[in-house]
Formats: C-alpha cells, sequence, structure tokens
C-alpha cells in the first residue's frame, strides 16, 4: 500500500464522517477517487477493498437507499456515510492513581506479542486526553516473557479466527505429532503457557503447552472458525492440576552446581568424582531444560522421561551444529525488520491517534510528538504532510485539516471530527485488561500508598471494561499469571532502599560462576520477565553495574551506607539483563524460527531474516565461558557460527554431555 492509498483512505473516511445524508457513488468517484480510477470497474473493485480497509479499523459504513428510485438497491441513487459517532472511543477519565495502574499494566507487554498492541492503547487514552503523565513507582519496571515466537503466533491466530498447525510432543506417548487446532484462547499457569483449543484430529478440547511444541506455528490456510460465546481462558486453567512432585536422582560432578545442590532432599551414594544425589521436580520439561544447560557436569540417571528429555535437547543441538555452514551476511541497516503490517496501515491508524493527540496537546515541538508515537522526525512530517492535504471532497481551504508546524510547534486548528480516537481493537482491550489482572498486589508492593493500589485496580479495571465494549471478547482469551514477586520480603526491602538512598548488603548465588559471593550494591531499579524478578544495581566488588535475580538473593539488608552515586539508573525501559562493556564478546548465531525470539531476549545489536523464519544475530556476551550452556539449553534452537573457536569449545561439551548416555536406549528415536 503506497502513501497515495494511505491519503485516499484518510480522504474517503473524512467525506463518509462529515456527511448528513451519505454521499453517492458518483461524487465519491470525482471528489475522492478521481486519480485512481480509470474506469466504473476500476473504481468499483477499489471503493469495495477501501471499504474493508475501513471496517479493519471499526468504521461500519451505512448504506442509504432512496425508496422512490426504480430498484431499493439501484448503485446510481445508493448513498454512503458512517455515523460521527461510530467507533469512537468513549470518554475515559482516569485518576492519577488509575494512570499509574494502567501504565504498569501495558508496560507489562513491552517485547511481547501484544506490546504494540498496548502503547497503542494508552496513546489513544492519551489522545482522548483523560490520561494524566504520572510516573512509575521509583525502579518498579515489571514485564512478561511469552513463550517465544509460538506465542506471538497464536495470538495472531486467535485474533483472525484461523486454525493453526504445528507439531508438538505428546505426554501420553512421548512421541512428536502433528496438531491441528482452533486456537480458543491462551493462559499461563504453573510457569508455563497454554493454549486451549478444539483439535481437530481428535475432536475435543485440549490443552497444548507451548514449550512442547516442536515446530513452527503455522496457519491452516483457506479456513476459519468460531470460537465458544463467553469463552474464558482463565476459568479453563483454573481447572488444570499442577504436575504432581517426582524424585530425579543425579550424579553431579564435585563440588559443582551449588543452585542445583540446594534442592537435594536425599543422597544416594558417591564416589571420587561425583555424587549421586536427589531432587525433586514437577516437570519434566522445565527441569531438562535446566539439565541440559549443565552439559557433561551432570548426568541423569532416573527417571527415563527426565532423562529421554535431556537426551533429546542435547542432540538436537549437535544436530544443528552439524548442519552445513552458512554465510554470514548482515544488511547495512543493521536489525533486519521482523514481519509487520503493511506500512500505509500503520500509517493510517497513526493518523487516527494523532489528530485527536493534537486536538489535547496543542503547541508541542515536533520532536516530542515523534518520541510519543515511536516515530523519526522525517515520519512525522510524512504524515503532517498527509493529513493537510486531506479532507471533505470538495477541497475548499475550510474543508481541509488545519495543522501548521511553524517554528517546529504543531498547532491544530480544523480536525474534521476526528478529534477523538477510534476504539480499542481486540488486542489493544485484551492487552490492558489482562495486564491489570496479572499485577495482583504489585502495585502495594512497588509503594502506592495502602488507600489506593486495590480501589484503582479494580476502578480502571471497571472504566477499560465499560470503553472497550465488544473489543473486551480477546481479553478473556488471554489469562496470565500474577507478576507480584514471590520473594516479596526482599522486594520490599530493595524499594526502600531504592527510595531512601541507601546500599544493600548481598549474599548472592551465581548460576553462571557457581559460585557464592557477598557484595555490597547501590541498587537502582527492579524488573521482572513472568513473575522472575531481577534487579539493577553499582557493585562496588565489581566497579560495575551488575544485575540480580531475586530468587539467587539468599540475604539482603541494608548496610548503614548512603548510596555513592557512582551509577544511576538508565532512563531506558525496560531495563537490560545485560550491561554492554568494552571486554564483551561479539557472537554471530543462527536462530530457528522457534528460537528466534532470543534476538530481542539478548539485544541483538545486528539481524538478518533468513527464509525459513529464522535469524542470523550478531549478539554481544560479557561471559564466553557460558555460550555451551546457553546453546545446550535451548536444544536445537540456537547454534553459533562465529567465533569458531567458541563453537568448536560448545560442541566439545555437548559431545561430552551426549557421551555420558551411550546407551541406545537413552538416544531419542531418528
Amino acid at each position: 500500500m503506497s502513501a497515495s492509498r494511505t491519503e485516499r483512505l484518510l480522504n474517503l473516511l473524512l467525506a463518509l464522517l462529515n456527511t448528513r445524508v451519505g454521499l453517492p457513488r458518483s461524487v465519491l468517484r470525482e471528489k475522492v477517487y478521481h486519480d485512481s480510477a480509470e474506469n466504473d470497474v476500476a473504481f468499483g473493485r477499489m471503493f469495495e477493498r477501501d471499504k474493508v480497509d475501513l471496517k479493519q479499523f471499526g468504521f461500519e459504513i451505512e448504506t442509504l437507499t432512496d425508496p422512490r428510485s426504480f430498484g431499493g438497491d439501484d448503485p446510481a441513487s445508493t448513498r454512503y456515510r458512517i455515523g460521527k459517532d461510530s467507533n469512537r472511543l468513549p470518554d475515559v477519565s482516569l485518576t492519577p492513581a488509575e494512570c499509574t495502574v494502567l501504565l504498569l499494566a501495558a508496560q507489562l507487554w513491552e517485547r511481547a506479542a501484544l506490546g504494540s498492541a498496548a502503547a497503542n492503547a494508552v496513546r489513544k487514552l492519551q489522545a482522548a486526553g483523560g490520561f494524566t503523565d504520572v510516573d512509575l513507582p521509583a525502579g518498579v519496571q515489571p514485564r512478561i516473557k511469552p513463550a517465544g515466537q509460538a506465542f506471538d503466533d497464536v495470538v495472531a491466530a486467535m485474533h483472525g479466527n484461523h486454525p493453526v498447525r504445528f507439531g508438538y510432543l505428546a505426554v501420553s506417548t512421548g512421541r512428536e505429532e502433528v496438531r491441528e487446532v482452533e486456537p480458543w484462547g491462551l493462559g499461563s499457569r504453573f510457569g508455563q503457557w497454554y493454549l486451549v483449543g478444539f483439535d481437530r484430529g481428535r475432536g475435543a478440547k485440549r490443552l497444548f503447552r507451548l514449550s512442547r511444541m516442536t515446530t513452527a506455528v503455522s496457519v491452516v490456510p483457506g479456513s476459519s472458525f468460531e470460537p465458544p460465546v463467553a469463552f474464558n481462558a482463565r476459568a479453563e486453567l483454573d481447572a488444570l492440576n499442577e504436575l504432581p512432585v517426582q524424585q530425579a536422582t543425579l550424579a553431579v560432578d564435585k563440588d559443582r552446581l551449588l543452585a542445583l545442590r540446594k534442592r537435594i532432599v536425599d543422597t544416594v551414594s558417591g564416589d571420587d568424582k561425583r555424587d549421586h544425589i536427589v531432587v525433586e521436580f514437577r516437570d519434566p520439561e522445565v527441569f531438562a531444560e535446566e539439565l541440559a544447560s549443565y552439559g557433561p557436569l551432570v548426568k541423569v540417571d532416573g527417571p527415563a522421561e527426565l532423562r529421554a528429555a535431556v537426551v533429546r535437547r542435547l542432540q538436537g543441538a549437535v544436530d544443528f551444529d552439524a548442519a552445513p555452514p552458512m554465510p554470514v551476511v548482515f544488511p547495512e541497516a543493521g536489525r533486519a525488520q521482523r514481519a509487520r503490517k503493511r506500512t500505509s496501515e500503520d500509517q493510517l491508524a497513526r493518523m487516527l491517534q494523532l489528530v485527536p493527540f493534537l486536538v489535547h496537546h496543542q503547541g508541542l515541538h515536533v520532536q516530542q510528538v515523534a518520541d510519543h508515537f515511536g516515530i523519526t522526525r522525517r515520519a512525522l512530517i510524512d504524515d503532517l504532510k498527509i493529513l493537510i492535504c486531506s479532507g471533505l471532497p470538495e477541497g475548499y481551504p475550510d474543508d481541509l485539516l488545519d495543522i501548521q508546524w511553524e517554528n517546529d510547534h504543531v498547532y491544530i486548528s480544523e480536525h474534521l471530527d476526528l478529534n477523538r480516537p477510534v476504539r480499542f481493537s481486540e488486542d489493544e482491550a485484551a492487552a490492558l485488561l489482562t495486564g491489570l489482572a496479572m499485577l495482583g498486589d504489585l502495585p502495594a508492593l512497588a509503594g502506592m500508598s495502602e488507600d489506593q493500589p486495590g480501589s484503582a485496580l479494580e476502578s480502571v479495571t471497571i472504566k477499560l471494561t465499560g470503553a472497550a465494549g465488544q473489543a473486551g471478547r480477546l481479553a478473556g482469551a488471554v489469562a496470565g499469571q500474577s507478576v507480584e514477586p514471590e520473594q516479596s520480603q526482599a522486594f520490599a526491602v530493595i524499594t526502600q532502599a531504592i527510595r531512601d538512598g541507601q546500599q544493600l548488603h548481598l549474599k548472592y548465588l551465581s548460576r553462571q560462576r557457581d559460585e557464592l559471593s557477598e557484595r555490597d550494591v547501590d541498587p537502582l531499579r527492579l524488573y521482572s520477565l513472568d513473575n522472575t524478578w531481577y534487579f539493577e544495581a553499582y557493585c562496588h566488588s565489581k566497579a560495575g553495574i551488575r544485575n540480580f535475580r531475586l530468587d539467587r538473593v539468599e540475604l539482603v539488608e541494608p548496610n548503614g551506607r548512603p548510596v555513592t552515586g557512582a551509577a544511576t539508573a538508565e532512563q531506558d525501559f525496560p531495563a537490560r539483563l545485560f550491561t554492554p562493556s568494552d571486554d564483551d564478546v561479539l557472537v554471530v548465531l543462527h536462530l530457528t524460527r522457534q528460537g528466534s525470539g532470543l534476538a530481542d531476549d539478548y539485544y541483538a545489536e545486528r539481524t538478518a531474516q533468513l527464509s525459513d523464519g529464522g535469524l542470523l544475530a550478531e549478539v554481544r556476551f560479557g561471559n564466553a565461558d557460558w555460550l555451551p550452556m546457553f546453546v545446550s539449553q535451548h536444544g536445537g534452537s540456537v547454534r553459533i557460527l562465529a567465533p569458531e573457536a567458541l563453537r568448536k569449545q560448545t560442541r566439545v561439551w555437548l559431545d561430552s554431555a551426549l557421551a555420558q548416555y551411550d546407551s541406545l536406549s537413552d538416544r531419542p528415536a531418528r
């Protein structure tokens, strides 16, 4: 879609919004399509396509017929219009406390499939003038990390009512099977994301764990479905029972894997090189991912299902490493653009937010407006140039949108009834309402006064549910778990220290270095991935910024000294799990489509899209010794292409790990 089509759609929308009696096709063709349609047939096709496009934005075009004409459906006498209140976002007035809670909920999705939807929804509220600029609780940035590309693909299929197909590792048989499913909903339970849907092959409702999907999720072409009325993913997942506790017998190298040893419930035996220990677990797939990352440092003696899951990951990593080499070529622009909507659709959607935003925020600097919409100054100017050329069919000066940006400050004096943003889309409503449901007691833990968080959370949910209307349907199809931290006492100590500007003393267990250390730190901010919380701090012993997982902090307490001010929290959102330095190693990774989300998780500096949906990614790592663990953990979703020495080191690690399982019964079926 070209900029000319964007302009045509906008003009068509303005024409149909600003007529009371409707406009006939002849007027629309002459005034809106004058340069686009060569004949009546071409005009008819374009007009029908444009009506579909406007309907995607929620604008229903009314068809008015003249009963006095010969035949009630005579195209020559048919008129078209859009009601002025068609698809307009109702007025939503929020208190500062409600805005704070809503912003916390919206930012949960920053890097998930609903991230752009949440940002758009907040911008619509800002454009409508009902959203107050607020500061989030000091240093608190919650966010979720859904199950990679599969989550994004399933959300898109749910939104379009498209069945999906994927490979799946069946729990009952342990074999990979191809499933064709009508996706009704997604939800998180017990630390895992599940798809709830109708399995066409089995003719019944089934639940599928996204982490057990063995192939990319693809849409079934030429097929659609209707989800059950009033489907609620949360209710479906509430009936899901947590997996029973099992015991694993492991052979672990002497004096290694301290984090794993803290979960020992029994010791079976030992020798000079290894201890045979017993630990408890619930989910063999989740535990297998951790054990695979330990490579040759641990061997699973039992149970067989857990051992097979570990070997499958190790074998997958070896097989991927053995695949033919490929050329490493990155585009000059750096990060390759992921699949996205057509440019003109994005541009028109942005314009429908831009006009009401300017109405309620007169005189802002051009760069402020561009930053607000996350675009460049040049892209904003391009938008404004299209807007000032758009208006009613007659085309007189008073019938055009009137926008000025002299001296780099933007004013609008004629909005032609575009002064209110359109209603929330289904994914926008789902992002906000589901995010609010996931906050739990986090606002109170984050320091909002005790008389505000609960009532603000409840009241803003009620207001947005009413504003969403029918678009709230998809919100019931997505259900996440609360992101409030399990380590609430440590969370409270750290948030208080951030507010008071106090240092902390902590004992911390590093999984990568396999050691327990004591440190004094200046706390900067807290952030989460799902309900796994981290805090960023300036570490005095390392003389640099470090990130710590709360569940690996064994002790945290004030040491009685104020922070030194040696470092301050960066202004970027979200906080990064990794802080770059001059000693980092640049690694080129080959990611499958399933593993492509790792490029975002590890802040790839350059990416290149591959034809099969995978990615080349150049990633900066501070500790190259950890890369073999990283590759084995993700079992066949990632391999190292460069540097070659690191690839060889990783392959030795994988081969050593697999050599422990020399029995044919230990190896997965080929």
